[in-house]
């Protein structure tokens, strides 16, 4: 026995932090601690291991449920900072995503800086030049980063199907682009592209936010003129009322990261509140601590009830809405014949109503994926690639070698 529903869609993804799971739990600490391996890890990656290690984590994506990703992208460069050529590693993921057959929106990413500087403000120097592990991406200033981005549309163009692979962009967060750069962004980035921005996920970008410039993050998207609808603001778990009416008003799609959130400590975000004011909900699985949506979903659901004392926060219905048309939204697409098939039949969902599978189904119960109407997946194997947990184990030994 089984049930049909569309497919999710992750709209956050950083593919080469998968490579942590597992291993960032021996010590107490918080995300500034867990950041430091994730820049070794970005340190080692070749666009060569990039694919590899990309193409074993969109499988493991496709598997568990989802048809299309937003790969939040930001490692441009060489580690010296230098360029390569000809866009290897951008083509090193779009590539991977053709390789899994998963629907790519790769979110070129503006990273700029290290940080907020001590005691002065943006534009007056007071900015942390990037770190060297944050050399290899940083365009230098948002001019440059907007020519890259045409050229990097045009070669993607070239060789991709757009209905699979296409381009969009993010800022990395306020405390990457300072405001003189963030305004030329809003100025002359393409309407029509997709725009994402980490925000708000941790107390200190808002204090150090609120030191330099006098505005929370979401104020200091809102004087740059980035708040649109279609802008999308990932986790945005510390807002205050005046950036949760901003935020809807402006028709802007939070992406939030329940698994995520929660690995790294970061706290439970005001959803509900947030769709109430206007604003739309995604998910995405972020750091991959967990590439699951029916778990992501449950992970939503159960932060509010915690944070409410409130069950049924949002109906099952409402978790899939969420999971599927909100992705699409965020990453500015349309698909079709992107569905899942769920075994309704298992140890974890026998018993369960049809409609409210979402809050007892897993990625194992996962029988059968199809994207654009052809199965892709099946019982947890990928029919072109086979078990993502051999790719999986293949790139991460390899990068362990190179970064010892």
């Amino acid at each position: 026995m089984s049930a049909m529903f569309p497919a999710a869609v992750n709209a956050h993804s950083h593919a080469f932090h998968r490579v942590l799971r597992g291993r960032t739990h021996a010590k107490t600490g918080d995300f500034w601690s867990w950041r430091t391996q994730m820049y070794a890890a970005a340190q080692a990656l070749t666009p060569e291991l990039y694919e590899k290690l990309a193409t074993a984590v969109y499988a493991e994506m496709v598997t568990a449920g989802y048809s299309a990703v937003g790969e939040f992208h930001y490692l441009h460069h060489r580690p010296d900072g230098s360029h390569y050529p000809h866009h290897e590693m951008e083509f090193a993921l779009a590539r991977a995503a053709r390789n899994a057959g998963i629907r790519l929106t790769l979110l070129d990413t503006c990273y700029l800086d290290g940080g907020f500087g001590a005691g002065t403000g943006f534009g007056t120097g007071g900015r942390i030049p990037p770190n060297p592990t944050q050399l290899r991406f940083s365009d230098g200033d948002a001019q440059s980063w907007l020519s890259r981005l045409v050229g990097l549309r045009a070669a993607i163009a070239e060789e991709f199907d757009p209905d699979f692979v296409q381009v969009g962009a993010a800022v990395h967060s306020v405390r990457a682009v300072a405001p003189e750069q963030l305004r030329i962004i809003a100025a002359e980035l393409d309407p029509a592209l997709p725009l994402h921005v980490h925000l708000s996920e941790q107390p200190q970008e808002n204090s150090d936010c609120l030191a330099a410039t006098g505005l929370t993050p979401t104020g200091l998207l809102a004087q740059a003129g980035l708040l649109s609808a279609r802008l999308s603001a990932v986790h945005a778990t510390h807002l205050t009322e005046q950036d949760i009416a901003l935020l809807g008003e402006a028709q802007a799609t939070i992406v939030m990261c329940p698994t995520t959130e929660a690995d790294l400590a970061d706290g439970i975000g005001p959803a509900l509140e947030l769709g109430q004011a206007g604003a739309g909900l995604a998910i995405g699985s972020d750091q991959h601590a967990v590439v699951d949506p029916w778990q992501e979903m449950r992970a939503l659901e159960y932060g509010e009830r915690l944070r409410s004392g409130v069950r049924g926060r949002f109906s099952s219905a409402q978790l899939l809405e969420i999971a599927h048309d909100g992705g699409l939204r965020s990453l500015g697409r349309n698909a079709s014949g992107d569905l899942v098939e769920i075994a309704s039949d298992s140890v974890r969902t026998v018993g369960s109503r049809v409609e409210q599978l979402p809050m007892s189904a897993t990625a194992e119960d996962v029988r059968s994926v199809q994207i654009g109407g052809r199965e892709v997946a099946r019982d947890g194997v990928h029919l072109k690639l086979g078990a993502p947990a051999g790719l999986l184990a293949a790139a991460i030994a390899e990068l362990d070698q190179v970064s010892g």
